[in-house]
């Protein structure tokens, strides 16, 4: 394939760019460790919202990290793309455990080892190129991703039997939900993403890539992108709507058909629900669809963020943090607190409690996001113009 499909850019920078604003209230917000932003009875629509529309970023990363791959696969040798994933999955691993875990924490001692969605992509890389490896069809594949997506969410029938007890297995391959485990030597593992279903996501989205080759003009995968996104959505709302399947948690009615509405699409992401997954994957196939002949300046920024992924989510964590390091200071907190609040939470200078408004929230965002452009503009140029260099493959 000779040409790059400008759609995939830009609708993973939109994903890089709605991320930090995430991670900036993590960081920043002022109820960010005290109330959970999804909870009806105490959140407000501006602040589920605010939390809720990035749901939509690890789908789109992982999904569309599948088609890259499918892509890359028309170009390359598939024993030699089947290395090539390996060794950049477990350097996406390594990258979790140690750069990213500091940036996350600002502790040198590295007590802490997360498994979160960089984890959960690098280790779907090295299952995606096991199974190239061993030349599995496109259609097994496709096949094992649809039986991963949605046939995990079985498993959440003996979960909610009275009295089960997940362990450190049943939580690393399903549940994921913020679990801790100690390792030894006061260090422990941090578990969010449980990644047989992320794995599931990828497979997908390599299947997917099959829309984006030459024998589909920018028309016909278009016309093939809405169908699929209405058919997931529409499949979603039918689903939904019975609460028999899909989500370990039922809607219900609400005080209003407002907060009705937002029962409703509160789906489950740890582990990623069927239900999450239809609803998120549905409306990331619609902007596939809809920014598929779409370019002006303001794609060109997504484009941007969307190349350089993995470079800006590294420089964003660190970002956010030092912002976060500079608001503890200046409210008159010493390095003797932080070390003080972090036996209480893992991520240094952050204090429960304490932070910012939603505006200020969305203040810092936008300046993250501005500042960090300039640096992938230069990243994305760099690339360009050193293909040669085969270490920037893998970043």
């Amino acid at each position: 394939m000779k040409y790059r499909i400008e759609s995939i850019d830009i609708v993973r920078g939109i994903a890089m760019i709605l991320m930090a604003l995430d991670h900036v209230r993590d960081f920043l917000h002022i109820e960010a460790f005290t109330a959970d932003p999804l909870d009806l009875q105490t959140t407000t629509p501006g602040l589920y919202f605010t939390r809720w529309i990035t749901h939509l970023c690890a789908p789109i990363f992982v999904f569309l990290s599948g088609t890259s791959i499918y892509l890359q696969s028309l170009r390359k040798d598939r024993k030699e793309l089947a290395v090539f994933l390996i060794k950049r999955g477990a350097w996406f691993i390594i990258a979790e455990w140690t750069i990213i875990a500091l940036g996350w924490t600002f502790n040198p001692f590295f007590n802490l080892f997360p498994f979160q969605v960089i984890w959960a992509v690098g280790s779907s890389m090295v299952i995606m190129g096991l199974l190239l490896q061993a030349n599995l069809s496109y259609r097994l594949i496709l096949g094992l991703g649809l039986v991963l997506v949605c046939g995990h969410n079985l498993l959440d029938i003996p979960e909610s039997a009275p009295g089960f007890q997940a362990g450190f297995l049943w939580d690393f391959l399903h549940s994921g939900t913020g679990a801790v485990y100690p390792i030894g030597g006061n260090r422990f593992v941090f578990l969010i993403y449980a990644f047989p279903v992320w794995t599931g996501v990828m497979m997908l989205g390599y299947s997917a890539g099959i829309f984006f080759t030459e024998n589909y003009s920018p028309e016909k995968r278009r016309n093939v992108l809405l169908k699929l996104g209405a058919f997931l959505l529409l499949f979603f709302a039918a689903l939904r709507a019975t609460n028999l399947y899909g989500d370990p948690v039922d809607w219900a009615p609400q005080k209003n058909l407002l907060f009705s509405f937002l029962s409703f699409i509160n789906v489950d992401k740890y582990p990623a629900s069927l239900l999450y997954l239809s609803l998120t994957l549905g409306l990331t196939l619609l902007m596939l669809a809809a920014f598929e002949s779409v370019q002006n300046k303001i794609t060109g920024i997504f484009k941007v963020y969307g190349r350089t992924a993995f470079f800006y989510y590294i420089l964003h964590i660190y970002l956010i943090h030092i912002i976060a390091t500079c608001f503890f200071f200046a409210r008159g907190h010493l390095m003797t607190e932080a070390i003080a609040y972090a036996q209480q939470l893992p991520f240094l200078f952050v204090v429960p409690g304490e932070g910012l408004s939603l505006a200020g929230v969305y203040g810092i965002w936008i300046g993250v996001v501005v500042i960090l452009y300039p640096l992938c503009l230069w990243y994305d140029r760099y690339k360009t113009n050193h293909r040669e260099k085969w270490w920037l493959s893998y970043l």
